[in-house]
């Protein structure tokens, strides 16, 4: 009766340290917020170097705070709100890095622009003397 007793709470506590692991196993399998977080890092450092946060303070702001949120939520391991607001977090990122190209070039093609003004000038000056 004992033997049995033995091995009744063995093989309990293997059916228990299984379901530990396949519980473990699950969480671990589906590590898509944390992968969907560092997307939307990557983009906010890019958007960073290409000067988002002079030329597009708005759409950087909205990044970091929903990354900020999204980090959040992971903690608190509430997986469908992290990864919806990481994916937000990627796109505000992505906006603001457009923002910033988009910026930048408009003024180096005004400052073009001038600079072949002033070319203009300086010929018909010399043309008219």
């Amino acid at each position: 009766m004992r033997q049995i007793s033995c091995a009744s709470k063995l093989a309990k506590g293997t059916a228990l340290c299984g379901m530990i692991a396949l519980s473990a196993a699950a969480y671990a399998a589906s590590p898509i917020p944390a992968e969907k977080i560092a997307v939307a890092k990557s983009a906010l450092q890019r958007a960073e170097q290409s000067g988002a946060p002079e030329f597009a303070p708005v759409e950087m702001a909205a990044a970091r705070d929903k990354l900020a949120r999204a980090e959040k939520a992971a903690a608190d391991h509430n997986k469908q709100s992290a990864t919806r607001l990481a994916e937000q977090a990627d796109a505000d990122a992505q906006l603001a890095e457009a923002t910033a190209q988009r910026t930048k070039s408009h003024k180096a093609a005004m400052e073009f622009d001038a600079s072949m003004q002033a070319l203009r000038q300086e010929s018909l000056r010399s043309t008219t003397n």
